[in-house]
């Protein structure tokens, strides 16, 4: 039996060297595996570092090419208030309304400035319309109208062909700001989620500062009546001019306005 079992012995024994030695070709392999991973993890740190640099300084030259957007709308917009001394607290108490209505819809903050600096340019295309128009008294009608109503196309084309975000919304605004939810507005007769979300929501602050406001046409209406119109009409407007979901928010955050209105009711426009 003893020396049946010397076989045995020396097969395991030998299983147990390749075994080994196995363990050691393993062992190896696994420090040098180590070893690349350490040079990789190093080199990807680098990269990363390089990449966050690359970043910030793209995050900063988009930040001064918005700035020098936003310079542009400023003096955009005090063009068109020049055109028409009525627009310049109208424009300003706007942009007040519009980021009220996009934070009650949680928009990010961002987002919010984002509206706030884009409202104001919602009347720029009247800088294209005849002075002699914008400061006619009385109601327009014919061909007058149509002219007027153009302002919005206009506003359009002096906007269009920029990829700022701040210029796309602006454009937006300007050729939909009169649209309304039931395609009754106007310049495309656009309904319902046809119209841009800002557009739909200038639309709101600028009509409820025109029912406040004092024009050649009409005297100013208080707030509780300039509610009760955009609320439940009149001969003029209608609450199915108006996006639903924004005239809930509306009847929530509507002391809101009003507080905004009285501020800037007879703010200097040249603080634009």
């Amino acid at each position: 039996m003893a020396r049946e079992e010397v076989p045995d012995l020396a097969a395991a024994k030998e299983t147990i060297r390749l075994l080994d030695a196995q363990i050691k070709t393993l062992t190896r392999g696994e420090k040098s595996r180590q070893r690349e991973v350490v040079v990789f993890e190093r080199k990807l740190r680098e990269f990363a570092v390089d990449l966050e640099f690359a970043l910030e300084l793209e995050r900063r030259r988009s930040a001064e090419l918005e700035q020098a957007y936003y310079d542009m709308v400023l003096r955009l917009t005090r063009a068109s208030v020049y055109k028409d001394n009525e627009t310049g607290a109208h424009i300003q108490r706007v942009s007040y309304y519009a980021r009220i209505i996009a934070r009650h819809m949680g928009w990010s903050e961002a987002d919010q400035e984002l509206i706030f600096r884009a409202a104001p340019m919602h009347d720029v295309g009247k800088i294209a319309i005849p002075d002699a128009l914008i400061r006619k008294r009385g109601s327009l009608d014919g061909e007058d109208r149509k002219i007027m109503e153009s302002h919005t196309l206009r506003g359009a084309q002096l906007l269009e062909g920029s990829n700022s975000r701040l210029l796309e919304m602006a454009r937006d605004i300007a050729v939909t700001h009169h649209e309304h939810w039931d395609g009754s507005g106007y310049p495309r007769r656009l309904q319902g989620n046809q119209i841009p979300i800002v557009g739909r929501i200038v639309m709101l602050g600028d009509n409820y500062d025109a029912l406040r406001s004092q024009r050649s046409y009409k005297k100013s209406f208080p707030h509780e009546k300039a509610c009760r119109i955009i609320l439940e009409g009149d001969a003029r407007t209608r609450p199915e001019h108006f996006d639903p979901q924004l005239l809930e928010i509306f009847r929530v955050v509507h002391l809101e306005f009003k507080e905004v209105f009285e501020r800037f009711e007879h703010e200097d426009p040249a603080i634009l």
